[in-house]
């Protein structure tokens, strides 16, 4: 098996791995768009933190790596019959979605080889049902057809996929954390999948000689020995991988004081943020972020961490304002920390 590059090793883009850490602690963030430079270690930190994260326990057998706890899908109904589940620890699926890819092979379809060997008409598990409990990482997402985004809309909204074609009705989980990158010159996202990220990332080119020549004797080193280079950097990714579990323990006993609740909402009122989507996704990411960080409330410090990756894809276009989206999420959260508290 392939060894991954450790995700402790990356050099630099603390937003962009403090997003997807957030999201393992609470899938309920949503997923994470990241957009910028190519070669920034996009799609490494995404292999390399779901490599990281402990195993989980899956019932066994089932294609759609259900939870013994929660197993709802058709295979395993079929298969209880009023008794537990076995159950098998897997690892954490990271799923790629490319852009070419057909309806059938991202949702299933019917299995040819045993219809036409044996006259039965059975389902084809696709890469949705792959993508269960895990990450469906789609790169150049800003390229993908618009039929596919439309499928993806759906499914992230009910978190579960329904086929209905030649003679086939399944249904299936598929709750997975939608990670995309791209280049914003090659094109926009549709603003209905936009809205459906619930972190947004802007990642660079190291602008500094030491952050360049430090990334390519890491990964020079990785490519050289990657036994030695991972056993390095194993004891980091340690204190990732249990700081994770910690948090997702934390989580639920982390406290939201109603004046966090308003910061949030004034924060959204005043950036013009449409619906509540954002303020949702913004107070989730505080607390996971007060859940990483071991402290037992959201204060206001986590919710202006977490306020620009939350918030700077929602942000509607403004004629009269030239500044970048972060700009202006910067600019609102000082003009309300400098505003008398009412």
């Amino acid at each position: 098996m392939a060894l991954t590059f450790p995700f402790s090793a990356i050099v630099g883009q603390d937003d962009m791995k403090l997003s997807i850490v957030l999201t393992a602690i609470d899938p309920t963030i949503g997923g994470v768009l990241v957009f910028g430079d190519r070669g920034t270690g996009k799609s490494t930190a995404v292999r390399a933190l779901a490599a990281l994260l402990p195993k989980m326990r899956a019932v066994t057998g089932c294609r759609y790596g259900c939870d013994p706890d929660a197993a709802r899908c058709p295979d395993c109904l079929a298969a209880a019959k009023g008794k537990a589940h076995a159950s098998q620890l897997v690892g954490v699926p990271v799923v790629d979605l490319p852009l070419g890819a057909t309806e059938d092979r991202v949702v299933g379809a019917l299995d040819l080889e045993r219809a036409l060997s044996q006259g039965v008409k059975a389902f084809e598990p696709g890469l949705l049902a792959r993508a269960n409990r895990g990450y469906l990482y789609i790169d150049e997402v800003n390229l993908l057809e618009d039929h596919l985004v439309d499928l993806l809309i759906d499914v992230a909204a009910s978190g579960e996929n329904v086929v209905e074609r030649e003679g086939l009705s399944v249904r299936h989980p598929a709750r997975f954390v939608l990670i995309g990158s791209g280049n914003p010159e090659e094109g926009e996202l549709r603003p209905q999948l936009l809205d459906r990220f619930g972190l947004s990332v802007e990642v660079k080119t190291p602008g500094t000689l030491d952050e360049r020549v430090e990334v390519v004797k890491r990964r020079d080193a990785f490519e050289q020995d990657p036994q030695a280079f991972t056993e390095q950097w194993k004891k980091e990714d340690d204190k990732v991988r249990k700081g994770i579990v910690a948090g997702r323990k934390r989580l639920a006993d982390v406290q939201i004081p109603d004046s966090a609740r308003a910061f949030a909402a004034k924060l959204c009122m005043a950036l013009g943020t449409d619906g509540l989507r954002g303020d949702l996704t913004l107070v989730r990411a505080a607390r996971a972020l007060a859940a990483w960080q071991g402290h037992k409330a959201v204060t206001q410090a986590h919710l202006q961490r977490v306020a620009p990756p939350a918030l700077r894809h929602r942000l509607r276009r403004n004629p009269l304002d030239d500044a970048g989206s972060s700009t202006r999420v910067e600019r609102a959260l000082a003009e309300l920390a400098a505003a008398p508290q009412k």
